[in-house]
């Protein structure tokens, strides 16, 4: 039996970070990209090296640069992390798990490094690997919530729930990290929308500008734990966003819809220090008359469009300063 299992990057809409903000924010996966896991039963327990596991480089150039790609370890560790939390879970709630052994390796063309979430989808595709194999049904509030474990514990990794959620529930997905449910019950509400109430979406991202999310938010995080009024008023105001942008599109006003991404990455340049491609990557969108802000860290956004014409002529613009475009497929 060979079990293979995917998830999808997402692009975090609007809202704001989940990060321990107890805010709002809404998200979608897309399947122009994918992390696949792929596990089958075997003699021994053993995890393949994937590409971006490579011990062999052609240069000292080349080693360098693989090393500012996907860091020191490569996604092995992410599969490690996952086993080990997707075990202690059943010890913890008393499932016995066969004594079979498996043969687990994963693959992805997620870019890396544009606030994508490809670590996170990595660890998703491996958990529901596992849980296929091993006939374990875990909720899915509770599968985000092992993803998250495995990145923070496990590993040590900067994370918030924002990601896995959506990567676990796919599709379009509104998520409400209330302080009142977070401490009562582990888990904010989540909802999934329609994605056919969506304006047109495109993304645009370059392989350049990504920087890891740790180093993007860890001013911000320690500027809201200090109680800096402008961050924890921003914090407010982008939750509101998540709620009207739900309503502008239920009700059928998308062109509000659009104004309020705009308005979202807006009041982020006020508060982040922006490297200047990420900021041409916005203006330039918006230039073409696309609506633009950040799809997560930096490095790659996400807008709403009009029409072919409008996005034809957003492609030539971006393509100008050697960002690619695409229209999200989003996967449900």
């Amino acid at each position: 039996m060979i079990i293979r299992q995917k998830a999808y990057p997402r692009v975090g809409l609007i809202g704001n970070p989940s990060d321990g903000y107890f805010g709002k924010t809404i998200s979608f996966t897309f399947g122009n990209f994918a992390a696949e896991v792929v596990l089958f039963e075997s003699p021994e327990l053993e995890i393949d090296p994937s590409e971006k596991d490579e011990s062999y480089f052609s240069s000292i150039d080349d080693l360098v640069n693989d090393v500012r790609l996907h860091g020191y370890y490569g996604g092995i560790r992410l599969l490690k992390a996952t086993i080990k939390r997707f075990y202690d879970y059943c010890d913890e709630n008393q499932i016995e798990l066969h004594k079979k052994n498996f043969t687990i390796r994963y693959s992805s063309d997620i870019p890396h490094g544009l606030g994508l979430a490809g670590s996170s989808a990595i660890i998703t595709a491996c958990l529901r690997a596992l849980m296929a194999f091993y006939g374990v049904s875990i909720p899915k509030f509770t599968q985000a919530n092992l993803i998250l474990s495995a990145e923070i514990d496990e590993l040590h990794i900067m994370a918030g729930l924002q990601d896995r959620v959506v990567q676990v529930y796919q599709g379009l997905v509104y998520m409400d990290f209330n302080k009142k449910l977070m401490d009562s019950r582990g888990y904010g509400q989540y909802d999934n929308l329609d994605v056919k109430l969506l304006p047109k979406l495109y993304v645009a991202y370059t392989a350049d500008l990504g920087e890891p999310t740790e180093v993007f938010h860890n001013n911000i995080r320690d500027r809201f734990d200090r109680g800096e009024k402008a961050v924890v008023n921003a914090m407010g105001y982008w939750a509101s966003l998540a709620d009207k942008f739900r309503k502008s599109i239920e009700s059928g006003q998308l062109d509000k819809a659009s104004k309020l991404i705009d308005a979202n990455f807006d009041r982020r340049e006020k508060l982040y220090r922006m490297s200047f491609d990420n900021l041409l990557m916005v203006k330039t969108a918006r230039q073409a008359g696309a609506s633009a802000k950040f799809t997560g860290s930096g490095g790659a956004i996400v807008g709403t469009y009009k029409d072919q014409k409008m996005f034809n002529a957003l492609k030539a613009k971006m393509a100008k300063i050697g960002i690619k475009v695409i229209k999200p497929k989003i996967v449900s």
